[in-house]
């Protein structure tokens, strides 16, 4: 990781001695899908504690039974291990200290720093007044210490119904930090806990068990992002009048990506209203989205280390996300030949029983990865949109009495079309050279295009996703009175075409391979059907770099250190 100012925190905590050791940890909150946000807190945090020999925990602040499932659970553990990151035997759950929280609790309650309030949640809100206005202290505030301890433990026994009371910090009703004005620390839920089952019905803050657990962990280091910076006053006077053990908390920049949304509400809007098929949807950027969409963690990895760490919000460009796994993929991954949309063409001049093998080069930026033979026969597929009939200026591919290549095999002529009874065509005649097989320029002459193909003799079929960016504005929020940000939902973020024609080399293809389908972009082997045996490819990306132009463009939103 390059130098940001959240190692230079820490060199400087280690040479005043504040810490003899680096131990920090990624907490995420079991209610959803980690997105590729989280990726980045969990390369900062594994990769800082890696860098200073220290530790880093997986611990989960699974406070809140109404919205925390064993599935999210399950789900992070599964994306951080195949992000790369291991926290070895140091898994921690905040429901593993729920007695320990409340006995820190009642130490608090003991020393005239905690109190147990009945106004409700609407009237705590109103009481605490606000920027500009002092808040009132709650009738309930000067109760004695002894018909505190009371109420908490009958709290704890389940006498009370949810939302009747609660138990508040005593701070400052005035403080200019809202977060101050006697928040809560404890509340009542009457719900099964996915982890505690049905053994507690009082639930702490998050801002009350984060601090505490952190603490219990010894924790050096509590890296977060920059909306719990407000947060922090609350952190250490937790732990000040506890007399714990005191991490420094550290907050960074939030990762914001154009065209999508992080936001695990939002996304779960998007899940529970089937705008999308699940939180593991390619179209999302949960990281379970990323894995099914075909993306690699190194490219991930690689991108969380370009964009840095900063104390500054900003829009980072989707298009450097997948500049990121194309720039992998164009060195890794084997080139193929696939027909997605495809036409039959044939070769009228060509001997229908004559069949060749032609050799093909699976990667010319490595020539390490050799090459393999394609059938070549005299009808064979290319795509819709390769031929034209009546071509407009600029259009270089096939057309009536144009020349182009194929790609390995000869240059062609279109001279006549078939069409069916709806005018839509079926069959493109053409003729080839001889002289031309294996890409010899026909009399030298110059060909302006060269097309993919696949042989109608052997190939397979395969659907094929097409997945695109899922928000048509580059910020979703942007929208028109009285809609909201899924109103700018992109239409087309999913095409399915189904029996594509694809090489007949791809039969061997195994689930999660990923290969360069010739001049359509990166493609993904997610499943292959059990019944059908059909194969499911996703593309990736495109070929297209769109990275490098809106670069160039040198807007003042890209900056990402």
């Amino acid at each position: 990781m390059r130098e940001n100012f959240i190692k230079d925190i820490i060199n400087e905590d280690l040479k005043n001695k504040r810490f003899t050791n680096v131990h920090t940890r990624f907490p995420p909150e079991p209610n959803g899908y980690l997105h590729i946000g989280h990726a980045k807190s969990i390369y900062i945090n594994f990769t800082i504690a890696k860098e200073y020999n220290g530790l880093c925990n997986l611990r989960f602040d699974d406070t809140n039974p109404e919205t925390e499932t064993q599935e999210y659970a399950d789900s992070i553990i599964r994306d951080v291990k195949w992000l790369g990151f291991d926290w070895q035997d140091r898994l921690y759950f905040t429901s593993d200290y729920f007695e320990k929280l409340y006995e820190f609790a009642v130490q608090l309650i003991k020393k005239n720093k905690a109190y147990v309030c009945d106004l409700s949640n609407e009237e705590i809100s109103k009481y605490r007044g606000t920027i500009t206005q002092p808040g009132i202290e709650s009738p309930y505030r000067n109760r004695s210490i002894e018909e505190n301890l009371d109420l908490f433990r009958r709290m704890k026994d389940g006498e009370f119904k949810d939302g009747s009371k609660v138990l508040r910090a005593k701070i400052d009703m005035i403080h200019p930090n809202l977060l101050m004005r006697d928040p809560v620390l404890y509340r009542i839920k009457k719900a099964s806990h996915y982890r505690a089952k049905d053994n507690w019905c009082i639930y702490p803050t998050y801002d009350f068990a984060h601090c505490i657990s952190d603490a219990l962990e010894g924790i050096t280091h509590s890296i977060c992002t920059l909306e719990f910076e407000v947060h922090r006053p609350l952190y250490d006077w937790i732990l000040n009048e506890l007399n714990l053990h005191h991490p420094r908390q550290v907050e960074f920049a939030r990762l914001n990506i154009s065209n999508t949304v992080l936001s695990k509400r939002k996304v779960s809007i998007l899940v529970e209203k089937k705008y999308v098929d699940g939180w593991d949807d390619p179209r999302l950027l949960t990281i379970a989205g990323l894995r099914r969409r075909g993306y690699t963690p190194s490219s991930i990895i690689r991108f969380c280390e370009h964009i840095g760490v900063s104390k500054t919000d900003s829009i980072v460009e989707i298009e450097l996300l997948e500049h990121f796994i194309r720039e992998e993929l164009n060195k890794t991954a084997k080139r193929v030949m696939a027909v997605l949309n495809p036409v039959k063409l044939i070769i009228d001049n060509y001997d229908e029983t004559k069949e060749e093998e032609l050799e093909a080069i699976n990667n010319p930026e490595d020539p390490s990865f050799g090459t393999r033979k394609v059938h070549f026969c005299r009808e064979i597929y290319i795509e819709e949109e390769d031929f034209c009939e009546n071509p407009p200026e600029g259009f270089y591919r096939l057309s009536i009495n144009r020349e182009v290549r194929l790609r390995y095999a000869y240059v062609i002529a279109a001279k006549n079309v078939v069409k069916d009874e709806s005018g839509k065509i079926k069959e493109i005649h053409c003729i080839y050279y001889p002289q031309t097989r294996g890409g010899n320029a026909k009399d030298n002459k110059k060909i302006k295009a060269t097309l993919h193909w696949v042989s109608a003799r052997r190939f397979i079929e395969a659907d094929v996703y097409l997945y695109d960016l899922l928000f048509t504005k580059r910020d979703p929020e942007e929208t028109e009175e009285g809609k909201d940000f899924t109103s700018n939902i992109n239409p087309d973020s999913l095409k399915i075409l189904k029996n594509c024609k694809l090489e007949l080399s791809l039969k061997d293809a195994k689930v999660n391979d990923r290969y360069q389908f010739e001049r359509l972009g990166y493609f993904f082997l997610e499943r292959i059907e059990p019944q059908t045996n059909k194969m499911i490819f996703n593309r990736i990306v495109t070929l297209k770099d769109k990275w490098s132009k809106i670069k160039n463009e040198k807007r003042d939103y890209i900056g990402c250190r």
